[in-house]
């Protein structure tokens, strides 16, 4: 029993030098080189602050169509885009009013998302119930490869399904639907959205999209096995482009909010 007594102190001190090191160890081994990848912020501009220079280009009635009006501008904190009747794109079956990319810092080099990268957007978004859905295409942003021939990867678009406006996601490259809701009930206020794309050649390519209404969330979907790439690099774009092909009497002046613009690159 005295021996056993002896003994304890020692005993203790190996446990407590053994928990220490592998402590120590396990730390190593969770720290920086093994954790999992994290989501960088790339961009977050302030409307306020850095107004258009945020973005890598402005397409503001770019056939000038209506002279002397601005279509694109900061108002309130956010990004408004303002479509009228009379505005045509170079294509005259059809109107655009965007913005293009992004730049960080505000004014400085522009952010390429490249093939077998993952980046993620989020924003918030106003529309109103001017800017209808229709039974022709009505994109409120896109994914392209930049060209002015180059067809669009993914739309985000607001598309009526006889009198059912939806807004909805296409993949436009894999010609696939990955998800949609009613429109209706998410216009008029500020709504959230999530955003996220592998960049990849089918099946490699797959996207995450979220709305959310206040604490709602109303869509959450995932698709993988998807085409999201053409070639040189992706860049996304956000604003009304729309045809003038529609037949259901949707068409009409409007106008989009953007405020909150954050975009993340998986590292």
């Amino acid at each position: 029993m005295i021996r056993s007594r002896a003994l304890l102190p020692a005993v203790c001190g190996v446990a407590l030098l053994g928990g220490l090191l592998g402590g120590l160890l396990g730390g190593l081994l969770t720290g920086p080189t093994a954790q999992a990848a994290a989501w960088q912020l790339k961009w977050s501009p302030s409307a306020a602050k850095d107004g258009l220079a945020a973005f890598e280009g402005v397409e503001d009635d770019r056939a000038g169509s209506h002279p002397g009006v601005k279509h694109i501008y900061v108002q309130n904190g956010a990004y408004r885009f303002d479509m009228h009747m009379k505005d045509r794109d170079s294509s005259t079956d059809r109107q655009r009013q965007e913005v293009k990319g992004m730049r960080s810092p505000a004014g400085g080099p522009y952010l390429e998302w490249k093939k077998g990268e993952t980046w993620r957007l989020t924003y918030s978004m106003y529309i109103p119930r001017s800017l209808k859905a229709t039974t022709t295409f009505t994109h409120i942003m896109q994914m392209k490869m930049p060209g002015n021939d180059s067809s669009p990867i993914l739309t985000t678009s607001l598309r009526r399904y006889g009198s059912t406006p939806k807004i909805e996601l296409n993949v436009e490259n894999s010609g696939v639907v990955v998800g949609s809701t009613d429109l209706a009930p998410l216009q008029n206020k500020w709504i959230d959205v999530d955003f996220e794309l592998k960049i990849g050649d089918a099946p490699n390519g797959s996207v995450h999209w979220v709305i959310r209404d206040g604490s709602t969330t109303v869509l959450d979907v995932k698709r993988g096995g998807l085409d999201t790439w053409l070639s040189d690099r992706v860049r996304p774009k956000w604003g009304i482009y729309r045809s003038l092909g529609d037949k259901s009497g949707s068409l009409q002046d409007c106008y989009l909010l953007l405020r909150n613009l954050k975009a993340y690159k998986l590292a």
